[in-house]
């Protein structure tokens, strides 16, 4: 499975024969002795598989803070790859650094700012600003995406360290202190698990006490439904898997990068094996033989806490392994995911055929999200009916709310499914900061629109905000105050869509730049964004060209005395 496919040789003719013999050097750059030698020991003894590309990529990148080109040919020669293909593979994604010949090497340290719309708000462009003019020799200052913690805003990741609040004072005391790596904190480890209950549900499904049909029928049941945004029912999907012919593999979806989200991160951090017991039994739901956990590179400490506690598990039941993203919104996109876990870039595939019919290595393969796994558990033990009657306003079950911006008290809010903000705002967030009201909010992070203060009394669960143009997804909540400028707000996720378009379709790739390009004109050509909007909207692969629109759309929708003010600057 997932075997490397050797490269193409070069073949040279031989002096007079007439004939063209095989060299035995790839085609492509070629690396030199001490390049092949760095790369074998940081290698190792682990397998040289195609999939396993970008794992070594990170070792490259982790060991250095950036990819000379003389390890990434010397990657390819060990990896019986083009030059090429790794090229392409590492140069797609935002974290690896790959330093061409004719160029200096970086400063090893890099220091990401984040700049995505909560952290923004909190004056993250300052902050930028301000360590670049300060910054030390061995620090390089860049911009970042959403980092995942937009609580905690404005955010620096320092190496692998995450500054909450971060002010340039408390960066460079940790550039100076070497402070990179993460803090380990306190979480549910195997043994309070266990003394909890912990797996004995798990046991029971191994032992056949427990009856596959009827975990699936419980989670048909209660009406759980896929956590990452797309809303699809789970005990459907494990059912369609289960029906495809095996082998038959498992995938999930840790690649949290919306903007505004961060309740994976609060889930893994605390209760890792809540998630892992979810998994485990998915997995023999659907008899899959290996267990993919992709998890975005910006939660060292969830991979941290993976690593160890997945060692402790006892034997048996499915192999799992753990696969770093590596800086790419798009992978949270299911097909993007499958094709990075195979070491590719994060392109999406066109559909059909579908994952659950021809997913990872070609094999059909089950997707899930990391909270949707969370609650498995819960509810298989207390029963459908409780989940099914935990909502609010007609909604089923618990949303964890990643709530951010003008709030009293941000953070995951485990609130009703159908809560509307108003409610949530009121019962879990303490109310609006002070000094601010509420102007407008996101119910559904960077994708999902924008609303008006008029409509906080909506239900916010899956169909109830479609009508109005927004979408709740991963329920990522940011909420803006008269401090705000809308405009700029939905500049800001454009920009965001720019820069992490794939590339692949030209609606997406060429529509966020020409969105973004007349966005921040001072005068609106309304027609011509609808116009752009709508080609998007009908034409791109995937979901990120297809919503990427959607916070222009609803704010020319909701707030046209914005929108349409001529000389207003974006």
């Amino acid at each position: 499975m997932g075997e490397a496919v050797t490269g193409p040789l070069r073949r040279p003719e031989h002096p007079g024969s007439g004939r063209r013999q095989a060299r035995v050097l790839p085609r492509g750059r070629q690396a030199g002795h001490e390049a092949r030698e760095a790369i074998e020991e940081l290698l190792g003894d682990s397998p040289r598989r195609r999939d396993l590309l970008i794992e070594h990529l990170h070792r490259i990148q982790d060991r250095h803070g950036q990819i000379p080109a003389e390890l990434l040919a010397a990657l390819a020669e060990a990896m019986r790859l083009s030059y090429a293909e790794v090229y392409e593979v590492a140069t797609f994604y935002a974290h690896f650094d790959v330093v061409k010949e004719d160029e200096p090497a970086l400063p090893p340290l890099a220091v990401r700012v984040c700049d995505s719309l909560t952290c923004a708000m909190h004056g993250s462009a300052a902050l930028h600003e301000a360590l670049a003019s300060q910054a030390m020799p061995e620090m390089r200052v860049v911009r970042a995406p959403c980092l995942g913690l937009c609580d905690q805003a404005p955010v620096v990741e320092v190496g692998h360290h995450f500054l909450h609040r971060a002010t340039p004072a408390v960066v460079l005391e940790a550039v100076s202190q070497g402070d990179t790596q993460p803090h380990m904190a306190d979480y549910v480890d195997l043994d309070r698990y266990r003394a909890a209950g912990g797996y004995q549900l798990l046991g029971r499904l191994r032992s056949g006490e427990l009856d596959v049909e009827a975990v699936m029928a419980a989670l048909e049941h209660a009406g759980l439904r896929g956590l990452g945004g797309a809303g699809f029912p789970t005990g459907r999907k494990w059912r369609a898997v289960r029906g495809q012919p095996g082998p038959r593999l498992m995938a999930v979806n840790g690649d949290e990068g919306e903007p505004g989200t961060f309740k994976d991160r609060h889930y893994l951090n605390t209760d890792p094996h809540r998630f892992l017991e979810g998994t485990l039994i998915a997995a023999h739901v659907v008899e899959a033989e290996e267990v993919f956990i992709y998890l975005r590179d910006e939660y060292p400490l969830a991979r941290e806490i993976l690593s160890h506690e997945i060692g402790r598990l006892p034997p048996g039941g499915p192999v799992l392994h753990l696969r770093r993203g590596a800086g790419a919104y798009i992978c949270g996109e299911e097909s993007a995911l499958l094709e990075s876990l195979e070491g590719k870039r994060g392109l999406p595939r066109h559909k059909p055929p579908f994952p659950f019919q021809r997913g990872l290595f070609g094999r059909p393969t089950l997707i899930n999200n990391v909270e949707t796994l969370y609650w498995v558990r819960d509810i298989l033990e207390r029963g459908p009916e409780w989940w099914a009657g935990q909502g609010r306003h007609g909604g089923k079950g618990l949303r964890s709310f990643s709530v951010s911006g003008r709030v009293r008290q941000p953070g995951v809010k485990l609130a009703p499914a159908g809560i509307t903000l108003r409610e949530l705002l009121a019962e879990h967030c303490g109310g609006m900061a002070e000094g601010h009201e509420l102007m407008a909010f996101l119910p559904g992070g960077a994708s999902g629109g924008i609303l008006p203060a008029a409509m906080a009394d909506l239900p916010l669960d899956f169909g109830t905000l479609e009508p109005h143009g927004c979408f709740i997804g991963s329920a990522a909540v940011i909420v803006l105050s008269q401090a705000d400028d809308l405009r700029a707000a939905a500049l800001n996720v454009m920009r965001f869509f720019e820069d992490e378009s794939c590339g692949q379709c030209t609606p997406c790739r060429i529509g966020t730049q020409k969105a973004r390009l007349l966005m921040e004109r001072q005068e609106w050509d309304l027609p011509l964004m609808r116009e752009l909007s709508e080609v998007m909207r009908e034409a791109s692969i995937c979901g990120l060209g297809q919503a990427a629109s959607n916070p222009l759309l609803s704010l020319l929708r909701h707030f046209p005395e914005f929108a349409a003010e001529e000389g207003h600057p974006a």
